[in-house]
Formats: structure tokens, C-alpha cells, sequence
């Protein structure tokens, strides 16, 4: 590592030579960041105490000013570059294309352009993904977690994935109020990781219900399809009023499986809808966005449905006209699809996720779904359009 002359008062650059070097590109300022190093240290921590002393992390600030420095890396046991070094800083920065805070490139030991080469950039989702499993970071380590993963959710099941040594059941608002997860072998199911304290679960729950009831309804036989909440709650009181809106089964609170399911299937943000096909295997963690998107028609969710979908959405769109109106917008909107300027956006009116065809404004960017454009009358176009 020794060609990026970072200088260090506490360290030589000599003494990282042969070590697996993680730069850390962090600030004191961003709430994710400081989130991040706590999540860092323990992982620094339990590496050292392993004893790996071939790891080092060297923290590139991204802050503002000397005091906010001092006060960040006054909590970090590794090393830093010297917040007056604004050139290392900047070279580091512009050499690995850092784009967003925080950020871990991970070098592996070495000398000159294979250094950089081999250099991986998302050190920060291999934590998250791995924890201090993924050290050393190579390309075979991490092939063989990728292989070791692979091999867990192929051979996952609803069984091994809901229920533990003391509880073989969820729960449920009717009857015995212990429903056996083996009665729900064979359905589809929703795993909805959700809270009351997170403000797009509060808007999302009340769509996801009726869209439930809805499934169930059309369902030739309505047992096919089944949701199971799990909390990220913060006391039992905020979980047991939130799961009393809800018409389908939980998890308990504080369930030992809660921290794993959310692991094993690397939930980034809630809400989040995973849906496991009757076999239990893991048909799509996009579950939430099908919905936004296809409401009740998005059941089963498999690929194949999805696709059918796409292609009913672009033979609609067909006969659609390619300019409108819209009455929440003086501006005249263009159809645009994901091959001309579409792709995914939050439609303006309904808040909600879309993609695929959209109305769009190309002065200002304003986008809609296609069926929340309200059609101006024919008189007032051109006062509206004279004020574009």
C-alpha cells in the first residue's frame, strides 16, 4: 500500500505493508455514517480480538471541520489521515471514484496497479452481508459465502425459516390463536418486515390490506396465500396496536427469528414484503413494489406473472396518447416508457412507486402513473398552456 504516501503521525506507511487495508470514507455530519461506525467497530474489535493482526482500517474524513474530525475520530480505534492532508484526501477520493459516504475500500496487500485493481468498493455491503466472516475479503473467500448462501436458500424451508427449538407456531387474531407453521406448508407466503414507528410502513399497511382480502377472495381456494408480520417493534405495546390492525399472522414479538430472517434475507429498509413460494423458496424480496404496482394482480408474484404483467402494461400503453394534460399540472406531459426516459419513479399524485410507463413533464420532471392523469377539458388547454 505503500504508493498512496499517506502520512501518519502515530504510524508508518511500513507498517501496513503485507496487512489487508480497509479505507474508511466517513463524516460526522451524516446520520448513515455514524451508524455505520458503530456497526464497524464491533467488527474491527471482534477482528482484533481473533487475532488478525493482518487488517487495518485507515479513516479518510469527509468532514467539514478540525473539531468535528477530532470529536469522530476520537471514538475510532484505528488509523487516519491527518485531517490537514487535503491532497491524500482528495487523490484517495478521486482514485477510487468515492461517490457516496460511508464507503470501505477494501486493498489487498500488494504493491503498484494490482493493489488498485484488485481494490473491492463495497466493503460497507460485505460487512452488512457477511460480518467479519467475509475477512480476508478475497475473491475465494468471498466466492465460497456467495456458494455457502446460495446453498442455504436453495435448501430453505418454511419450516426451518419460521419456527425455532421452543416455538412451532405464529400467531394469529382468531380461534385457538396458535396457527402451526406446518398447516401453512404448501401456500404462498409474505414475510412483512414492518413497524409502527416507520412512517412509510404507516402509509403502506392500510394499501396492504385490502389488497390481502382481495387475494384471498379471488383465490379459487382461498388458503393459497398468507402474510406473516415480523416487528421490528420497539416494546410490545407498539407492536400488539400495530398488529391489531392487521388481518394476517405474526411472528411473535421479539421472536429470536426476527434478527435472522431479516439477515438471511439481507432486508436493507422496511417496509418489506419477501414472498416464499409454496415449495419455500424465495420467489421475490420485491413484493412491495409489485403491489404498488399491480395491486392484487401481482399474486403468485413469480417471474413468470410479472412478465405477463409488463406486457399487458405495454400493449395498454399502446393506445394511450403520446401528450396530456393533467389538472394538478400547467405543463404538458409526454408518455415515456423505460426505453425512451421511463424507468422507475414515484408517481406525484398517488406517492407511490411506478415503473415502466410514466407521464412525465420534461421541463421540471413531474411524473405519473398513467391512470392518475385527470383530463383537462378541452376549453381550458390553452389558457394552460399559455401560462407554460
Amino acid at each position: 500500500s505503500s504508493h498512496f504516501h499517506i502520512s501518519f503521525s502515530q504510524a508508518k506507511i511500513s507498517d501496513l505493508e503485507g496487512k489487508v487495508v480497509a479505507l474508511y470514507f466517513s463524516a460526522n455530519w451524516y446520520p448513515p455514517s455514524r451508524n455505520f461506525n458503530q456497526f464497524l467497530i464491533g467488527a474491527y474489535q471482534q477482528l482484533k480480538f481473533t487475532n488478525q493482526p493482518n487488517f487495518e482500517i485507515v479513516f479518510v474524513s469527509c468532514d467539514e471541520d478540525l473539531n468535528a474530525f477530532n470529536n469522530y475520530r476520537a471514538g475510532m480505534p484505528w488509523l487516519s489521515v491527518p485531517f490537514s492532508d487535503l491532497e491524500t484526501k482528495k487523490s484517495l477520493s478521486r482514485k477510487f471514484e468515492i461517490e457516496g459516504i460511508p464507503c470501505l475500500v477494501i486493498l489487498q496487500p500488494g504493491s503498484g496497479k494490482d493493489v488498485e485493481e484488485n481494490a473491492l468498493k463495497n466493503g460497507v455491503e460485505l460487512l452488512h452481508r457477511f460480518g467479519v466472516n467475509a475477512f480476508p475479503f478475497t475473491k475465494q473467500k468471498l466466492e465460497q459465502l456467495e456458494k455457502d448462501e446460495k446453498e442455504k436458500h436453495d435448501s430453505q424451508t418454511l419450516v426451518n425459516l419460521l419456527t425455532n427449538r421452543d416455538r412451532d407456531y405464529v400467531l394469529s387474531h382468531h380461534g385457538a390463536r396458535q396457527v402451526p407453521v406446518a398447516s401453512l406448508v404448501g401456500k404462498t407466503i409474505g414475510l412483512y418486515f414492518s413497524a409502527q414507528w416507520c412512517l412509510p410502513c404507516e402509509k403502506f399497511t392500510p394499501k396492504l390490506v385490502p389488497i390481502y382480502h382481495k387475494i384471498k377472495a379471488n383465490d379459487d381456494d382461498e388458503d393459497d396465500f398468507e402474510i406473516v408480520f415480523v416487528s421490528s417493534d420497539r416494546n410490545h405495546e407498539s407492536y400488539a396496536s400495530y398488529f391489531s390492525l392487521m388481518p394476517w399472522l405474526a411472528l411473535p414479538f421479539g421472536d429470536a427469528n426476527i434478527r435472522s430472517l431479516a439477515k438471511h434475507f439481507d432486508v436493507q429498509g422496511i417496509p418489506c414484503l419477501v414472498i416464499l413460494g409454496p415449495d419455500g423458496r424465495t420467489v421475490t424480496a420485491k413484493g412491495r413494489s409489485l403491489i404498488n404496482l399491480y395491486q392484487e394482480n401481482a399474486f403468485p408474484f413469480t417471474e413468470s406473472k410479472v412478465e405477463l404483467l409488463e406486457s399487458q402494461v405495454d400493449e395498454e400503453a399502446r393506445d394511450l396518447p403520446r401528450k396530456k394534460l393533467h389538472g394538478g399540472h400547467r405543463h404538458e406531459l409526454n408518455l415515456v416508457s423505460q426505453e425512451n426516459g421511463g424507468g422507475a419513479f414515484i408517481c406525484c399524485n398517488c406517492e407511490e412507486q411506478g415503473v415502466g410507463w410514466a407521464y412525465q413533464c420534461l421541463d421540471c420532471g413531474y411524473e405519473l402513473h398513467p391512470k392518475c392523469v385527470r383530463v383537462v377539458e378541452d376549453h381550458a388547454v390553452p389558457e394552460v398552456a399559455s401560462n407554460g
